[in-house]
Order: structure tokens, then C-alpha cells, then sequence
């Protein structure tokens, strides 16, 4: 494990060297946050913050969203892709958690602790791992690794997990390798890393800067991962 941690710090090493050191620069509202991170998925970021404009625009609260006609609240966000799958996913979260706390609102988690956080967000309807990850991260500022398809993807083609590794067993291994203040930069300069040199079907292995740390030899292995 200690050969481990050292090797992830050699990462991020690197990574720095290319991508710099990014700091976390305030923190959201933690419901803001969660729905934000149901419209990112499977779509870039252009999409899912176009998408979120335009639910905050046309609604001026949560209650208007959840009140609103599913299909209304689908056109609305369409331009970050799956409308219909993610507007019924957050009224069923705006449901619930307007049944479990009263009211539309996370703000309460500021004073739980990460772990109970976490287990709470889990629980919504359509809450993984990395999302859950993402709000604690960003809007209530805990060191917790959210590991998305670019993280996952590079830290197989690293060794800093096994290649068969799923992305949810992925957040506990590769949170054991950070410390609490490696985790931010490690988590925004891999997913950099991941869309401008180690893609998934292209990768540019000749100039990438991870290649000391690399586990794969030869950018047709990195094809067939």
C-alpha cells in the first residue's frame, strides 16, 4: 500500500507539472450541487451547465420543479442529453427528500459528518457513489474522491487500480492513496488528463507526461482497456 501512495504521488507530481495546482474557489449549495451532478451524467460539461441554466431560469425554486409536469421539466434541460430519464430522476430526489426533511433542502449536511453524508445522499433515488462523491466534494469542501469514467479509465492504465476494478469499488482504493489535500487536484487533473491526452479510443501515449508512472507498455494495450 505505502508503494502505492508513493506512486500516486508521483501522479500527481506530474499532473502538476502539466495541469498546475487547482484550488476549490467556494462551494455550492448542496441540492444545487446534486442536481447539477444528475444533469452531468453521460454528457459533457458544456451540456449539463446549459442544462442547469435553463432549470433555474424557467423554475424559481425546487417546489416549482417538482411541481411542474415531468415532460415540461424534460424539454426544459434536453440540451444536456437523456432528458427524459434525468427529469423524472430529480423530482423522484426533490420527492424524497421533501418527504424525509420537510422541505427542499441540503444545507443540514454542512454539519454531518462525510461518512453519515454520504450514506445519506446514497439512499436518493438514483444516487451512486460518484455523485454522491461530487457533492460532498464541491458543495460541503470534504476531501472525498469522486472517480468518473476519465479518473477510472487513467488510474487502470496507471496501475493505480486493478485493471478489472469496478468505478465503484475504484472511489475506496484510490481515496486510500491520498491524503485529505491531494485530493481535490488529483480528481481535476486527471479528468483533464483523461480528455486531453489519455483518451479512451485515442490515446496520445508519445507525449503524455504520466508515461514514467504508466503500467501499460505500448499505446495498442492502452486500446484493448
Amino acid at each position: 500500500m505505502e508503494e502505492m501512495r508513493e506512486k500516486a504521488g508521483r501522479v500527481l507530481g506530474l499532473l502538476e507539472q502539466a495541469y498546475g495546482r487547482p484550488q476549490l474557489r467556494g462551494k455550492r449549495d448542496p441540492l444545487d450541487q446534486l442536481v447539477l451532478t444528475v444533469l452531468s451524467q453521460s454528457t459533457s460539461d458544456v451540456n449539463s451547465v446549459r442544462a442547469h441554466a435553463a432549470l433555474r431560469a424557467r423554475y424559481p425554486t425546487w417546489e416549482a420543479v417538482l411541481a411542474a409536469p415531468e415532460a415540461e421539466v424534460a424539454r426544459t434541460i434536453r440540451p444536456g442529453g437523456l432528458a427524459g430519464v434525468k427529469a423524472g430522476r430529480i423530482q423522484c430526489i426533490l420527492s424524497e427528500i421533501l418527504q424525509r426533511e420537510g422541505r427542499l433542502d441540503l444545507t443540514f449536511l454542512n454539519d454531518v459528518p462525510s461518512e453519515p453524508a454520504r450514506a445519506y445522499l446514497v439512499t436518493l433515488p438514483g444516487v451512486g457513489p460518484k455523485t454522491a462523491a461530487c457533492v460532498l466534494l464541491f458543495a460541503l469542501g470534504r476531501p472525498v474522491l469522486p472517480v468518473d469514467t476519465h479518473v477510472h479509465r487513467v488510474s487502470r492504465r496507471l496501475g493505480l487500480i486493478g485493471a478489472t476494478t469496478s468505478a465503484e469499488k475504484a472511489h475506496s482504493e484510490l481515496q486510500a492513496l491520498l491524503s485529505e489535500e491531494q485530493v481535490f487536484a488529483f480528481h481535476l487533473n486527471l479528468i483533464t488528463h483523461g480528455r486531453r491526452v489519455c483518451r479512451a479510443l485515442s490515446p496520445c501515449c508519445d507525449g503524455c507526461s504520466l508515461r514514467p508512472e504508466c503500467a501499460y507498455r505500448s499505446a495498442d494495450e492502452y486500446r484493448v482497456r
